[in-house]
């Protein structure tokens, strides 16, 4: 098949989320036979070549701006593969749900995977909210199949939308640490702190889970791999100082690392990784630290409830910064404990999570469009 990509920043990832995900799942169809065009944002990437592992890499420019670049690129990138031959069209995120009539008026296949419930988010209020719910509302209707990333996301789809939607999760490998050398850049020592791996965004709780952390009885360090936009959103900039009033001398802000190695060593040497995702669906970061054979704690969220399968892969918080204290105080006297979770943490990949398993169920639905074509 011809497949078209959009919605995502482009490859190769340099972000994490979905530009991770289609960099897992593009080169396992194109190893399969399959031809994989993506769109990328040009503005977003510095050196533009034509390919990278056998995919076809298509810039367009975007209106850089925090609302429209993402919905600006999403939109010539329809109208681009409106007009291009395909046999599928993959788009990503709720947001881009009203260009599926771009494809419907075109006569193409297209399938979207909504991502998350993105009108939920702190950073979209007013206008910007009613905009994402009504996205995915005529996402619904534009596209014949609606992709949801965990069984809690079909649930509410269909309960607030009254849409049927097929669940296909996301994934992550299993990697072992190499080059745990890498901690010295940082002034790290394996096992001697907490890490935060997240931007920095406020539906994210870095600041919950900072106030539990400096008020807590640990001696560790809290490391934060991690940044936003910034550039003139008011928002970020304002939660960035939230942080850094609370922070004190044990909290270390090391910045977006865009190294997947690096991230791979931190994840791998941390005393345990602190997931405070409040929104979406299944966040592939919590997927990552699984792979990476970590000790999570996350914040009890339906969608991290399902990954962690009620804690029995890590620790479920409550929305408060008394409850992660208590935790981190008790897991720090209970070392045992914190190792029992990093031998099992990589069952849940095999499992449930694994990259082949999941880049062939996308084939599947593919294919059955193709049939009823």
């Amino acid at each position: 098949m011809k497949i078209r990509v959009l919605g995502i920043r482009g490859l190769p990832a340099t972000y994490s989320g979905l530009e991770t995900i289609m960099g897992e799942l593009a080169p396992r169809w194109v190893d399969a036979g399959h031809e994989v065009i993506v769109y990328c944002r040009k503005a977003v990437f510095k050196e533009r070549p034509p390919e990278w592992r056998g995919v076809k890499l298509v810039y367009l420019p975007s209106i850089e701006h925090k609302v429209f670049s993402t919905l600006s690129h999403s939109f010539l990138a329809s109208m681009h593969a409106s007009f291009a031959s395909s046999d599928i069209i993959l788009t990503w995120n709720a947001g881009n749900g009203p260009f599926g009539w771009f494809f419907r008026i075109a006569g193409k296949t297209a399938v979207i995977n909504v991502d998350g419930m993105e009108w939920l988010r702190p950073k979209w209020k007013g206008i910007g909210a009613v905009y994402f719910k009504w996205a995915a509302k005529m996402a619904t209707s534009a596209f014949p199949i609606v992709i949801t990333d965990a069984a809690e996301m079909k649930r509410l789809y269909l309960e607030e939308l009254g849409a049927e939607t097929t669940y296909i999760a996301y994934g992550a490998n299993i990697e072992p640490s190499e080059h745990p050398e890498i901690l010295e850049e940082y002034g790290l020592k394996s096992r001697d702190y907490y890490l935060i791996a997240s931007r920095l965004v406020p539906d994210n709780n870095a600041d919950l889970i900072m106030q539990a952390f400096v008020s807590s009885n640990s001696e560790k360090k809290l490391a934060i791999a991690g940044g936003a936009d910034y550039k003139g959103n008011k928002l970020e900039n304002d939660f960035l100082d939230k942080l850094k009033s609370i922070a004190n001398d044990n909290v270390m802000f090391l910045g977006h690392i865009d190294n997947s190695e690096h991230i791979k060593e931190l994840h791998h040497h941390c005393f345990a990784y602190i997931h405070g995702h409040q929104f979406g669906g299944i966040n592939p970061s919590i997927l990552k630290a699984l792979g990476f054979s970590n000790c999570i704690l996350a914040l009890n969220t339906p969608f991290n409830n399902e990954v962690l399968e009620n804690g029995k892969y890590g620790v479920l918080f409550d929305k408060k910064p008394e409850d992660l204290k208590e935790i981190i105080n008790r897991l720090e006297q209970n070392l045992e404990t914190v190792e029992d979770y990093r031998s099992r943490a990589t069952e849940q990949i095999k499992k449930r999570f694994n990259w082949d398993h999941i880049a062939e169920q996308y084939i599947e639905v593919f294919d059955e469009l193709q049939k009823k074509k």
